[in-house]
């Protein structure tokens, strides 16, 4: 399966930021600044809103159509050479109708987002252009300096075109600054409650299989199922699926219960690997009540030939990994090893 592949990203590059969901940006200005001169000074990017990323959050929820036309806006823009989300949210589903998909396809752009901006991710996937899951402006960007892992993934994959070796957080939290302390600037380049990294769990399998990637935060594409947005069958053929659960903090019987969703559509016979991210405010009970439902849905299905990696760092917690939707990653279980095999960039 074939997918276009942006431009690779290069310093005095414009960046459009993007709230295709909530408003917060416009709530919490001094938050989506603190993003936009992390985003010049480390990268030397030049940031731009899109025409109402920042209006006040009752306006963004009020106008999905204005959201869609902002996303239009961003690909038509010959200056903006790449997107990034503002901030996730609940209901980025609502601008699906006004989405003009031959544009995405017209202008292949860099998108990187996560949790709600999963919608767009699949947009993307579904035009067969490559996206990016990643940190968004204000979930991540806005305390890059604080981890160093994070500003390298995604200057390898958005700026280097990265192949080879994928390798875990040396630490992790799941603690921000909050967004109304006046000191937000002064404070987010330091992690709080930082916890040694565990590396990621190798949960079962013991071959080696590859794969393109597809997938994102399991609640919001729980919006997609039943649409025509839904990606095709094919779509999931030999892919990599990766998911991750929000800060809502689904219980993990309730992913069980959407698995065997996944089950009967028969994506979990058709995937070549399967990819949990570690899992944002569970108990380690809760996490470990999570990797066996995982399993039990797979066993039911008699794939326990599955390579299956748990607890990897591509959600809600920080630092994340960017994720290169549509490109193809090799897992070997034997080895521990995940690999990706072509760059997300051209």
């Amino acid at each position: 399966m074939e997918f276009l592949k942006p431009k690779r990203l290069q310093a005095g590059d414009t960046i459009a930021a993007i709230s295709l969901s909530d408003g917060a940006a416009g709530f919490f200005p001094h938050v989506y600044e603190t993003a936009k001169r992390n985003l010049e000074t480390l990268f030397g990017l030049n940031i731009v809103a899109t025409p109402h990323a920042l209006k006040d959050p009752n306006w963004i929820y009020n106008n999905p159509k204005a959201r869609a036309e902002d996303l239009h806006w961003a690909l038509e823009n010959p200056e903006v050479k790449g997107i990034i989300s503002n901030i996730g949210g609940y209901e980025s589903v609502r601008i699906l109708p006004y989405i003009n998909h031959d544009l995405i396809r017209k202008f292949p752009k860099i998108f990187m987002g996560f949790s709600d901006s999963t919608i767009q991710l699949i947009g993307f996937l579904n035009a067969r252009v490559v996206s990016f899951q990643g940190p968004s402006m204000m979930a991540g960007i806005a305390t890059l300096k604080a981890y160093p892992y994070m500003q390298e993934s995604v200057r390898q994959t958005l700026f280097e075109g990265y192949t080879g070796l994928l390798k875990a957080a040396p630490f992790w939290n799941e603690t921000n600054v909050d967004w109304a302390d006046s000191d937000y600037a002064a404070k987010a380049h330091l992690p709080l409650n930082v916890r040694q990294g565990e590396g990621w769990l190798w949960l079962q399998g013991n071959s080696r299989t590859e794969g393109h990637l597809i997938g994102g935060c399991i609640e919001v594409l729980e919006m997609l199922k039943g649409t025509q947005w839904w990606p095709k069958p094919e779509m999931f053929k030999n892919a990599v699926l990766y998911l991750e659960t929000s800060n809502d903090v689904p219980p993990p019987a309730n992913v069980e219960y959407w698995l065997r969703n996944y089950a009967s559509q028969g994506i979990l016979n058709d995937i070549s690997a399967l990819f949990i991210a570690r899992a944002r405010d569970y108990t380690p009970e809760m996490k470990e009540q999570l990797h066996q439902s995982v399993l039990k849905v797979l066993a039911e299905v008699g794939r326990e030939d599955l390579p299956v990696v748990g607890n990897m760092d591509i959600g809600h917690t920080m630092p994340m990994m960017v994720i290169s939707n549509g490109c193809k990653v090799s897992v070997d279980a034997n080895k521990k090893e995940i690999t990706l095999l072509e760059s997300g960039v051209s």
